[in-house]
């Protein structure tokens, strides 16, 4: 069998640097993200083994940053279509100050110390990743008004040694096991306006507890979900997820609201495009009106999905779920082909059980339809297109299958009414 190469990511700064990087394909992959400042505007994978020449590049360069930047130079009414010719040429001085002026709004030249944000970090027992990541929020640009662990069903003290290395960490000991039973356990015991929730093994830009505070400026946003970059793509299993599994949801400002699902409602909003739970917010009032984490969830597919579920009963109730590409964290994906699978099984089964809790909310949500016709259709036209190759994104059907079929037994083995406050 042919090893499958890696993926080198490298981080272009346009503002810094507009000739082609050093791109040697000769044994492994690129992933360029490019930036202007401390914001992203794209991405491209580069497969290895092919020779790229200037023209191609400068070609696939402007393919990806093209919709970011369009879209914030209509937001400061800065639009002009020769920008891709000064780039492309190499105009720096006339490119340089367009884009100053383009991203003038987004670039602050003040960032306060202190925001009233509470970070939350569920975990259990992943010390060196906890440490790493109270480490990088410590040294944060931004400061949260506070930062609280939950150790949820700890087999031993590590987790609470960790966090007595932070006197500005608090440490909360949940006892039942569950992401969505420690979610709503940080939630009960945060002090401040705003929740946010950080996975203890992402890194997060310098920038994101104020970008996250800054959502929330506009008071008609309820909940925001952020900019979700890949850390690393050495294995097969980390490239087959970014490429088709991806918790990056694009570069540019998007809202979703109640205009929003009414218009998807009949066939079932998409809810799990929104965003991930490694990089979400809420205003802590929200669950007061719409509850708690639903803990079903916990119990039935190992705590995924319980961030859509959420976005839908937020939706449901008129409320405003904003996602900001400027708040940024980057994923570690899983390395081995096992634990990727099983992932997306409980990925699989976690989406199902919430897309039913959903139906049982709103009997005119498409989502039994979709699952229970309109999904194994498309599973099997996706095993007929493969035929008989079948290339790398058929790693994972046989465990999206059984995930499916999983979640679909378990809501009906638990379909009576549950409470989902869950403090």
């Amino acid at each position: 069998m042919k090893k499958h190469p890696p993926y080198l990511i490298h981080h272009v700064y346009l503002d810094k640097q507009v000739t082609p990087p050093e791109l040697d394909l000769t044994e492994n992959g690129l992933y360029l993200v490019f930036w202007w400042k401390d914001i992203a505007l794209g991405h491209l994978f580069l497969e290895p083994g092919n020779s790229l020449a200037a023209h191609d590049y400068n070609e696939k360069l402007l393919q990806a940053i093209r919709p970011a930047i369009e879209f914030y130079a209509r937001e400061q009414q800065h639009m002009r279509n020769d920008w891709q010719t000064w780039l492309i040429n190499k105009d720096l001085d006339k490119w340089a100050h367009w884009m100053r002026r383009v991203f003038s709004a987004n670039l602050q030249k003040e960032i306060p110390g202190r925001v009233p944000v509470s970070v939350i970090i569920c975990t259990r027992n992943r010390t060196p990743a906890l440490l790493r990541c109270l480490q990088m929020i410590s040294s944060l640009t931004c400061q949260p008004a506070e930062i609280i662990v939950v150790d949820n069903c700890p087999s031993d003290a590590s987790t609470q040694e960790v966090t007595t290395q932070f006197p500005n960490v608090s440490y909360v000991r949940e006892p039942r096991l569950g992401l969505d039973i420690a979610r709503n356990t940080g939630i009960a015991n945060a002090g401040s306006p705003i929740v946010a929730f950080v996975d203890d093994d992402v890194v997060i830009h310098p920038l994101w507890v104020y970008r996250v505070w800054e959502t929330f400026q506009d008071p008609f946003v309820t909940a925001m979900t952020g900019l979700i970059i890949a850390l690393e793509l050495k294995t097969e299993a980390q490239y087959i997820f970014e490429k088709y599994w991806s918790f990056n949801r694009g570069y540019i400002d998007k809202t979703y609201d109640s205009g929003y699902f009414n218009s998807m409602l009949p066939k079932g909003p998409p809810v799990w495009k929104i965003g991930a739970g490694a990089n979400m917010a809420f205003r802590k009032d929200v669950f007061r009106e719409v509850g708690y984490f639903d803990e079903l969830l916990d119990a039935g597919a190992a705590g995924c999905n319980g961030d859509s579920e959420m976005w839908y009963r937020i939706l449901a109730k008129g409320h405003t779920i904003k996602y900001n590409p400027r708040a940024i964290v980057y994923h570690q994906h899983r390395k081995d082909h096992k634990g990727f699978r099983k992932q997306i099984f409980y990925y699989m089964r976690g989406f199902v059980t919430a897309a039913l809790i959903q139906q049982r909310q709103n009997q005119q949500a498409g989502y039994k339809r979709f699952i229970v016709k309109l999904l194994p259709l498309r599973f099997l036209r996706f095993l007929v297109r493969g035929f008989p190759n079948y290339p790398l994104r058929y790693s994972t059907l046989g465990a999206e299958v059984r995930g499916t079929l999983s979640g679909l037994i378990y809501f009906l083995k638990n379909r009576r009414p549950h409470s989902k406050t869950g403090v």
